[in-house]
């Protein structure tokens, strides 16, 4: 190939790396570097970083789209207005994803309608964009998942599999009381995943009730305490948000003992 065009051979290179991205700058970026007076390490560096950014975009979009979010709702369409005392600043540290490379957790605790899902997809879409899987269900679900294994004989395997997500989300840990065996496996997917890898829980009920949730003081204490020893509990306040425009001022769940303690 030794006489053929050097942009032609670029773009056969290209395809057979797979690299369709270099095919489609490496032309564009050769009169830029000419008329800049790139050298050629410049010249190579800005033509394969245009193909790793594409790479890194294309594979959060898929980690997100296998995340398995009821929709999509970024950190920045959130309305702080509506939580003025959760602080903006924590919350876009949580967006770096820093607590994740330390398998921190992250609980939002809070009335229904106060926004803890959209900042735990928030949250979740932030960690995907920054190369984590990312595994999002209700506790309802989680404990099906986790149920389907156990009957099955591969509950270690499961849950050795989940370890390897970056960031697990449960949402709406409290809605529905669960039984002891449910509460058990819950445990053990929190245990198998402390100091390992990170959590972020959503929860309509402060820590004094989870023993109701899960029908054992006992378990929900060890269970607590696991969660706790490394994270950032955030408590949301106020009327739900949904139903701002609607006369409705509150909701019954929506109690004044809702906080961390």
């Amino acid at each position: 190939m030794g006489g053929d065009d050097p942009i032609k051979q670029v773009e056969h290179y290209a395809h057979a790396l797979k690299a369709p991205r270099i095919r489609a700058s490496a032309a564009r970026l050769a009169d830029q570097a000419r008329e800049s007076g790139w050298s050629h390490e410049e010249y190579l560096a800005a033509v394969l970083s245009r193909e790793v950014s594409a790479r890194e975009s294309s594979g959060a979009q898929t980690r997100i789209r296998s995340a398995g979010f009821p929709t999509r709702k970024s950190l920045e369409e959130f309305n702080f207005d509506h939580q003025p005392a959760l602080g903006r600043e924590t919350i876009a540290h949580l967006g770096t994803g820093a607590f994740l490379t330390q398998a921190r957790n992250v609980v939002l605790l809070g009335p229904p309608g106060t926004g803890k899902t959209h900042l735990a997809i928030g949250l979740g879409i932030k960690a995907a964009q920054h190369g984590h899987r990312v595994a999002f269900a209700t506790a309802v679900d989680w404990v099906t998942r986790l149920s389907t294994a156990h009957t099955a004989g591969r509950l270690q395997a499961e849950l050795t599999r989940l370890r390897r997500y970056g960031l697990i989300i449960v949402d709406e840990v409290g809605y529905i009381p669960f039984e002891q065996d449910a509460a058990n496996l819950f445990f053990q997917q929190v245990s198998s995943r402390y100091e390992h890898a990170s959590l972020i829980l959503t929860s309509n009920l402060p820590f004094a009730r989870w023993g109701d949730v899960f029908g054992d003081q006992v378990v929900a204490a060890a269970m607590i305490d696991r969660i706790v020893h490394h994270a950032e509990v955030l408590t949301l306040k106020g009327a739900s948000y949904r139903l701002k425009d609607t006369g409705v001022d509150t909701l019954p769940s929506a109690r004044a003992e809702n906080t961390a303690q």
